[in-house]
């Protein structure tokens, strides 16, 4: 896979009604894993959701490489390659494993590449392999997992907008759903991850934006957050 393009939300300034919950931020995808912290509240799935086009733009811009991609449908931005990922994940329970991937397919036409992007999820994620039959509902957590990362995959993103991937699942499961993460970059993918869980998400990110109250508090790697104190003040917005 070539480097994808950069993802590039530019001045952004949107809310919801008439209350503005994002002043003019400005963000972008690195190269691996760049996580969004903040605290609720802080506007991070509000910025997500701009970058994917569930939430309009008020002003700024959104930008894929050399296309404009401000005004464009959703359907329109999983097609120019961003793949997301909302809260929870989520699977289709009464669908089996293959159904649920075909289902992330649904802007191909062509049999011979949905299947080609099948084998590359199984080939990624190979516990799926043995699966493909069995009801979605049945698999566990981190099963599960897997068959939301892949139906994003199935889409042939070279970008993916994860929103909490690891909320709600079980203490022994957070570090899997962050290597599965891993698998995803493995592939040449770039990731933008909002997390709640900033200690784990820290041994993950490449790159780190930290929003409170709708305003960018810090933008840079993850080695200048050593200091526990600095990050907390950053994190409550009073650095």
């Amino acid at each position: 896979m070539s480097d994808p393009p950069v993802l590039v939300a530019e001045d952004v300034v949107t809310g919801y009604d008439q209350h503005e919950v994002i002043h003019s931020v400005s963000v972008r995808s690195h190269d691996g894993v760049t996580c969004i912290f903040g605290p609720n509240g802080s506007g991070k799935s509000t910025l997500l959701k701009t970058m994917n086009g569930v939430v309009p733009v008020w002003s700024g811009a959104i930008r894929y490489g050399d296309r404009d991609l401000t005004d464009a449908s959703p359907e329109d931005i999983v097609k120019s390659g961003i793949a997301s990922l909302p809260q929870g994940g989520g699977v289709f329970g009464t669908l089996t494993v293959e159904e649920n991937l075909r289902v992330g397919g649904f802007t191909v036409d062509d049999p011979d590449v949905l299947d080609e992007r099948i084998a590359d999820v199984l080939d990624v994620f190979p516990d799926l392999r043995e699966k493909l039959d069995a009801k979605a509902k049945s698999l566990s957590g981190g099963q599960q997992m897997m068959v939301s990362l892949g139906r994003a995959m199935m889409t042939g993103a070279d970008t993916y907008l994860l929103d909490e991937p690891s909320a709600g699942l079980a203490p022994a499961l957070v570090d899997d759903a962050f290597e599965l993460v891993s698998r995803l970059v493995d592939q040449g993918a770039q990731v933008l991850l909002i997390e709640q869980n900033v200690t784990a998400a820290l041994r993950l990110a490449d790159h780190v934006y930290i929003l409170a109250e709708g305003d960018l508090q810090f933008d840079g790697p993850p080695a200048d957050l050593s200091d526990e104190d600095e990050l907390m003040e950053l994190y409550l917005g009073i650095g």
